[in-house]
């Protein structure tokens, strides 16, 4: 596989995440060689996800002089 920032190849890789909620400590996921990005099931599902919004929370942006 690609990777979907840089194009460089992606490795299988074991991550550690002792903050996880959920009993895991350990997760198995893909690194890009290259410039370091990772993806796992969970961060593809919430780019996915991402995409719609959540509903009822909007977007501030910034104007051209950094202040809202």
């Amino acid at each position: 596989m690609n990777c979907p920032r840089c194009g460089g190849m992606m490795t299988g890789d074991w991550f550690l995440d002792l903050q996880d909620d959920t009993g895991r400590f350990h997760f198995e996921g893909l690194r890009c060689l290259v410039c370091g990005e990772v993806l796992d099931p969970v961060i593809l599902h919430n780019r996915q996800v991402g995409t719609k919004g959540i509903p009822g929370r909007r977007r501030r942006r910034l104007s051209p002089a950094g202040v809202f």
